[in-house]
């Protein structure tokens, strides 16, 4: 639908690109703040309810699968206690207080999904059998439709548990590694149990060094136009995503951009070549580390501080997409959902402005 949209204003000559402008943000999950305690103790917690959906499906009545949700409540509280404490007693004996309910978390988390293991075992075999039975019946031509109902809810259970015990796994593997005192690769770090994409995004913003969600770039123009934007799993580099974003914007007005300008996290010689190489007249982007002579006298030259100014307006557009438009915080999960998310937000500013543009 975006690409529609910006087709259709580019035939009615409402698409400027003399100066175009990128930068990116993060898009938040919909997660809470995430910590190995607080991740182990809500694994174990759903362990435990998807395992009474299970029973409740008809499928594993025995054996029993524990409930450990009491036990990791009291630990992760006992941890809460000792870190509003730390104050009053030493550090280094709550430090070891806290490391010593996270590692009895870790435990309980990996025998819960040990027991819930053979758990799932007994609820596959149900879930075959009923599929058999569901078979004979429609041969028989006596099909049940509550059965069937009952069965769906059965394998969706199932399929739940199955990546409920996958994640929770990660997480006690990823707390084994913290209390050993390595820390985990962001890369591959599972923030959460039910958005299994996100990951930890640091951008060096004081008030959030660290948020977990998705990384976004967004080109826009003089217009206020969105005229391209992607959403991209962890923490990419900037610089290699621009010329890709520019042969895009290109491709849809039918004509490359005269004056491209981002912020210093894009200032490599590479990206001025390839935005030079698509036919960029002007490409106005501040060179990381110290500069040369020629290149101060480059980027002190009285239109490349002027459209340096005019770029940090991306950093509004982008505010102004949070504020009112949905990327303050993606309510779809997976990377996936993130992107559907962000392109609904991206389409209501644009039929906006568009229009506006219009009915001028």
């Amino acid at each position: 639908m975006n690409e529609v949209l910006l087709a259709k204003a580019s035939e009615a000559r409402l698409l400027r690109t003399n100066r175009v402008r990128a930068d990116t943000t993060v898009i938040p999950a919909n997660v809470s703040y995430p910590t190995d305690s607080g991740l182990l103790a809500k694994a174990i917690r759903r362990i435990a309810a998807t395992g009474r959906r299970i029973q409740a499906a008809g499928g594993a009545t025995r054996p029993r699968l524990r409930d450990r949700s009491r036990s990791a409540g009291r630990r992760a509280h006992e941890i809460g206690s000792r870190l509003r404490l730390r104050a009053a007693a030493g550090n280094d004996e709550a430090l070891a207080a806290v490391q010593r309910g996270t590692r009895e978390l870790a435990d309980l988390a990996e025998q819960a999904a040990h027991d819930a293991q053979r758990f799932l075992a007994t609820a596959n075999a149900a879930l075959r059998r009923a599929c058999t039975q569901a078979r004979r019946l429609e041969e028989s031509g006596q099909p049940d439709p509550v059965a069937g109902r009952r069965r769906g809810r059965l394998a969706r259970a199932i399929h739940d548990l199955t990546e409920l015990l996958a994640a929770t796994r990660t997480i006690a593997r990823q707390t084994r590694q913290r209390l050993a005192g390595q820390t985990p690769d962001g890369a591959a770090r599972r923030v959460s149990l039910h958005d299994p994409d996100a990951r930890p995004i640091a951008k060096g913003r004081l008030g959030k060094p660290v948020e977990f969600g998705y990384k976004a770039q967004l080109v826009d123009n003089e217009n206020g136009i969105v005229l391209d934007h992607d959403v991209q799993h962890g923490n990419p580099a900037d610089a290699p995503r621009l010329a890709p974003a520019i042969d895009r914007v290109s491709t849809r007005a039918g004509r490359p951009p005269r004056t491209v300008t981002a912020d210093r996290g894009y200032g490599e010689q590479n990206v001025d070549s390839a935005l030079h190489d698509l036919g960029v007249r002007a490409v106005v982007i501040p060179r990381k580390g110290r500069p040369t002579k020629a290149r101060q006298a480059e980027e002190h030259r009285p239109s490349f501080r002027r459209t340096v100014k005019w770029r940090t307006g991306c950093e509004g557009r982008i505010s102004a997409l949070k504020r009112g438009y949905g990327w303050d915080r993606t309510r779809i999960d997976t990377i996936e959902g993130a992107r559907i998310w962000t392109g609904h937000g991206v389409l209501t500013h644009n039929l906006i402005k568009i229009s506006a543009l219009a009915a001028a």
